[in-house]
């Protein structure tokens, strides 16, 4: 059977362009800094974002965790939403392999407030609190709909991090969708940040890879942790010149995403699915299904059976995603299966 895949935007494959230029990428050893195509990327990645120096790694969760290790030592503490990705998704990496303490906020509406990030920090001196030295920010943040953050929002945020003596870490997996949907520019957000995590094989259809990008200093301290992870790899230029891709043209593409994201969630919404609404859609659709069909694992089953492939995302939770691999037509087709099954209830 051939699927409908709407589970996530990380399901794309790469384009014939990129495989083609992985087939012929110039090649070297990158744990000695030797592979060209990695460099060239690396080095767009931090003119893009206006940092000073990039590091490609394997996934977004090993960028970030990189980022945590090298921004914070041992003991310390972090200030990290609590439906965030870095908080819920990684494995619990940050306690047992960084070593860091994380302080929860509340981000539910994408953001947390600037309260509690005042309300949580812990001050140098106290020997009975682990010293804040970090806070995390998502951006799109994934479990509040795909949210985009507003710039001036997020620079209030961040501003007051920094005036606080905090450094601040971007996971930016999906933040080109954020710049397409209000046209901004990335430096609108990395501006404001000491480092920020980019994911590739998401929205920009690479088959694998992040980039982080920081400053010097802070990308030499992440490539040593990097190595230490059992991430450095030799001859990845293959794997780089699909990302140079997807940095260079891919980001074009993503209001396409968007654009069926919401007629998606309005397909849904006229078949009597529950919604969830949000102010600033991008590429996802969250709904609820609780007392339809059992719960979310059982639900997505029955789309399975029929064709669909959706994600379980928590009791009664459905996501939807699209990306370059569904188009207008998959997504009505998807609606006219879960238009059958909301019949079926």
């Amino acid at each position: 059977m051939e699927y409908l895949d709407f589970r996530s935007d990380t399901v794309t494959k790469p384009t014939e362009e990129m495989r083609a230029a992985m087939a012929s990428a110039e090649v070297g050893d990158d744990v000695y800094g030797d592979d060209p195509t990695v460099n060239e990327l690396q080095d767009y990645a931090a003119g893009l974002t206006g940092m000073e120096a990039a590091l490609y790694v394997c996934s977004g969760t090993m960028g970030n965790l990189v980022s945590l290790m090298s921004h914070c030592a041992r003991g310390e503490g972090v200030l990290m939403g609590t439906l965030s990705h870095t908080w819920k998704n990684e494995a619990g990496n940050a306690a047992f392999l960084a070593g860091v303490m994380p302080y929860p906020l509340d981000d539910s509406s994408g953001l947390p407030s600037e309260e509690s990030v005042k309300a949580s920090y812990q001050p140098e001196g106290n020997v009975h609190c682990a010293h804040t030295v970090l806070l995390t920010l998502e951006n799109t943040h994934n479990a509040a709909g795909g949210l985009p953050a507003e710039a001036g929002r997020f620079s209030d945020i961040a501003g007051l991090a920094r005036g606080m003596g905090l450094k601040v870490h971007v996971d930016g997996a999906r933040i080109f969708n954020a710049v397409a949907y209000f046209g901004n520019d990335v430096r609108d957000y990395t501006r404001h940040a000491d480092s920020v995590q980019i994911c590739l094989s998401k929205g920009l259809g690479a088959p694998m890879g992040s980039v982080v990008c920081g400053t010097r200093s802070f990308v030499e301290r992440a490539r040593k942790y990097r190595k230490a992870l059992g991430g450095g790899q030799r001859q990845t230029g293959v794997a780089a010149a699909a990302g140079l891709i997807a940095l260079k043209q891919m980001r074009r593409r993503l209001p396409d995403d968007h654009k069926n994201a919401a007629a998606l969630a309005e397909g849904l919404t006229a078949a009597g699915y529950d919604v969830e609404a949000t102010p600033r859609r991008t590429n996802m659709a969250y709904f609820g299904v609780s007392g339809h069909q059992g719960d979310a694992g059982a639900f997505a089953q029955k789309c399975a059976e029929r064709g669909l492939l959706v994600g379980a995302a928590g009791e009664g939770r459905i996501r939807m995603v699209t990306h370059l691999g569904v188009d207008e037509n998959a997504v009505a087709a998807a609606i006219d299966i879960l238009k059958d099954l909301g019949a079926r209830r």
